[in-house]
């Protein structure tokens, strides 16, 4: 959803030596992101094929290019985002934010009235490098999309974020685990090391 920003070449230039921005474009993903989804669902095994999934701050679209090319394009995938992501087969993308009721609505009948199997989020903020501002604003974001993925959620649904470890954190997850049958922190290896960031994984919703 966004990227630091800092003017000084340093962000450019780890990007340009990060081995997962290059393998990724030897393999024609949109971001390197899209190993960390790969590397979250080779440890629980998310997908499956005929899944209904929302895929929240999807632009630029690695996370659901993964998902409809691992299942062959039988998914349903609800792409929601502020900016605008180019096209994916299979993927219906809704531009805007999901707070607002008339986008909420077309995400609503976009899933149908089943409800989604999953809701994913790769979403963090604009980061501008001091913890007690982007900290807040990261748990916010986190905390939309977990009210998001429990209006929309079915029964027995899975949720999947990226958070920081921080301020709320702990508070999160305690959270999250009261609508969840079971809950994991983990750090794909795709995630830089010296970064804060984690991601929760929630499995069997319980309604």
């Amino acid at each position: 959803m966004s990227k630091p920003r800092r003017s000084s070449g340093s962000w450019r230039d780890r990007q340009e030596r990060d081995p997962y921005v290059q393998q990724a474009r030897r393999d024609g993903w949109r971001s390197r992101a899209v190993y960390k989804l790969e590397q979250i669902d080779q440890k629980e095994r998310l997908l499956r094929p005929d899944m209904v999934i929302v895929d929240l701050g999807s632009a630029p679209g690695s996370w659901s290019q993964y998902v409809t090319q691992k299942l062959k394009g039988r998914a349903r995938i609800v792409a929601v985002d502020l900016l605008e992501m180019d096209a994916l087969p299979d993927v219906e993308f809704i531009q805007g934010d999901f707070q607002e009721d008339a986008i909420f609505e077309q995400i609503l009948e976009a899933v149908g009235a089943e409800g989604a199997d999953l809701v994913m989020s790769d979403m963090a903020p604009n980061i501008t490098g001091t913890r007690v501002v982007d900290q807040p604003r990261s748990m916010y974001l986190v905390e939309l999309a977990l009210d998001l993925a429990r209006r929309v959620l079915k029964r027995k649904g899975s949720f999947v974020c990226k958070l920081f470890q921080g301020e709320g954190f702990d508070q999160f997850v305690v959270d999250v685990r009261r609508s969840f049958g079971k809950v994991r922190v983990m750090k794909p290896r795709a995630s830089r090391a010296g970064s804060r960031e984690v991601y929760l994984v929630a499995r069997n919703y319980q309604l």
